[in-house]
């Protein structure tokens, strides 16, 4: 029998109310595999999308100012210093150096008014700092 990782608790985000329709994003720390990152949720089209802040291109953050991830007509996800472009409903590519890639997506949901992150088994919350004695 394969071994089943049970789902991790729900980590809450913010309120519903701070992610405006294209507005300005959430932005949280998170744990991919060893590597510490940054990761934002926004609302678009009446949906919430998350994902890791991670240029394809280039390994590098997307937004051009803390939370604004989107271009100047809030059509798509775009990386300030390569241009390249992401659809915000699935995070592919829709133009510039990304290639054929998508964004690394997370799973949020919204739920009485809050909006929570279900972290996976290579996406976690970032561990408490270990202090020695």
């Amino acid at each position: 029998m394969p071994d089943v990782q049970p789902e991790a608790p729900a980590v809450r985000l913010c309120a519903s109310s701070e992610l405006t329709e294209r507005g300005k994003a959430h932005v949280f720390e998170v744990q991919h595999f060893h590597e510490k990152l940054r990761a934002f949720v926004l609302r678009f089209d009446g949906q919430l999308v998350a994902y890791l802040n991670r240029c394809l291109h280039v390994p590098t953050e997307l937004d051009w100012q803390p939370g604004e991830f989107l271009d100047a007509d809030r059509e798509f996800i775009i990386c300030s210093i390569h241009g390249a472009s992401y659809a915000p409903k699935d995070g592919r590519c829709a133009g510039g150096p990304c290639g054929r890639g998508k964004l690394t997506a997370l799973k949020v949901i919204e739920r009485e008014g809050e909006v929570y992150w279900y972290p996976s088994r290579e996406t976690r919350p970032v561990p408490p700092p270990q202090f020695s004695a």
